[in-house]
């Protein structure tokens, strides 16, 4: 490592990665690269590009990958309608392999011997980051500096700030602030209070969601149409992936929905109290089931919950780049070709409420389903024989006089 004459850094422009701007210059003694990547977090990223300027980096990559974002990675990963332990929706592990594909770009274009990143050596994300450069490009340096340094609490880099003139947003006096992560999908709260399991989320900690008790008293309905597994308009409106999620993201917010608190079981091996909030991926998820009921096979959509599980897994651990996830991806994408139509869902104080659901592709035949006179549609004593079949073994083995108790 002491051959590193220049190391691109993925840089926020916060307390973590500008401590890790300038322990790079003065402990490896090389040229630093920042890119900042805008994922849709609502706040400005130009403000990074004046503090690493006041660091003296010469060569700042600031790029608008929203579009990418959602389109070739959140978009895909709600085709599997993924969830991580029954209730994660994965908003900050989704974000990870997007910005380790552009890091190792960018370390292509400017010759950088390194990468580096502000993940602690407790969580997962320095995992997400090091397993994606190590896919693209197998020989990458990495650079993990709480891995290596003794800055070992918000307060010690917030003193390093103080000694090196480095200034610190959402300073709350001589505290720090939440560790928080934000992208067009969610937002994320760790530290702070949160690390009691037993304490309440405070009410001002929530940024993109009013309380379920405020949120308005009468509903909002939306339509969403689907093309092949992704929503393409809201409300007969045709718009852009990024731009559909945070349409969903202010019309979910504002009715109270997205709220999460979370007790997950890192990759690491430890378990980690997070609040999150990710009010249009909560919708994305009701509407995807909901077209999916419609259009798919049986036995498809019950391989897909079956995979489901594994591919969350996959992606929460950081192996979007694996042969597996991109494996498991083509299947879940051929499962989509004809899962098309509209959903309509109601959104009231919290929750998101099925309204109704149509598609052109729909196997659903109501001449079959209905309660009434089907006109000969479908035969009821066939019944009769399937039910035998499907108890043959069962039989068999009661004749034989064995009980499983």
């Amino acid at each position: 490592m002491s051959a590193i004459k220049k190391v691109v850094l993925a840089y926020s422009g916060g307390l973590d990665t500008s401590v890790i701007a300038k322990w790079l210059m003065e402990t490896y003694q090389c040229e630093v690269v920042t890119f900042t990547a805008d994922l849709g977090q609502g706040e400005e990223v130009e403000p990074a590009r004046a503090k690493a300027q006041a660091m003296g980096i010469k060569e700042i990559y600031i790029d608008d990958l929203r579009e990418e974002f959602v389109r070739d990675f959140v978009f895909p990963m709600f085709r599997a309608n993924t969830i991580y332990e029954g209730e994660y929706l994965l908003g900050t592990s989704i974000a990870r392999p997007l910005i380790a594909k552009r890091l190792i770009e960018i370390a292509n274009e400017t010759g950088a011997d390194a990468i580096s990143h502000g993940a602690t050596g407790k969580g997962n994300d320095q995992v997400r980051f090091e397993l994606g450069a190590y896919a693209l490009k197998p020989g990458v340096k990495v650079i993990a500096p709480w891995r290596e340094w003794d800055l070992t609490s918000r307060d010690t880099l917030m003193a390093y700030c103080e000694k090196h003139g480095i200034a610190v947003e959402k300073k709350r006096g001589t505290k720090s602030p939440y560790s928080m992560d934000a992208n067009l999908l969610h937002i994320s709260y760790e530290g702070d209070l949160l690390e009691d399991p037993r304490s309440e989320p405070e009410e001002d900690m929530w940024l993109w969601t009013v309380s379920p008790e405020n949120a308005p008293n009468t509903p909002t309905y939306i339509d969403l149409e689907y093309v092949k597994g992704d929503i393409v308009a809201i409300n007969g409106e045709k718009m852009s992936p990024a731009t559909i999620l945070a349409t969903l993201n202010r019309i979910a917010g504002a009715n109270g929905i997205g709220r999460l608190d979370l007790v997950e079981n890192r990759y690491v091996g430890m378990k980690s109290r997070g609040c999150y909030e990710t009010p249009g991926g909560t919708v994305m998820l009701k509407a995807h089931r909901a077209i999916e009921s419609l259009t798919l096979d049986r036995e498809l959509a019950h391989l897909k919950d079956e995979l489901m599980p594994r591919y969350a897994s996959l992606i929460y651990n950081g192996y979007w780049w694996s042969p597996e996830r991109l494996a498991l991806q083509q299947l879940i994408d051929y499962s989509q070709q004809f899962v098309n139509g509209k959903v309509r869902l109601k959104l009231y104080k919290g929750n998101v409420i099925l309204a109704g659901r149509e598609s052109a592709d729909s196997l659903f035949d109501m001449k079959i389903a209905t309660f009434e006179d089907d006109a000969g549609a479908y035969n009821q004593a066939d019944a009769g024989g399937f039910i035998k079949l499907n108890a043959l073994r069962m039989r068999i083995a009661a004749n034989k006089g064995r009980k499983f108790n």
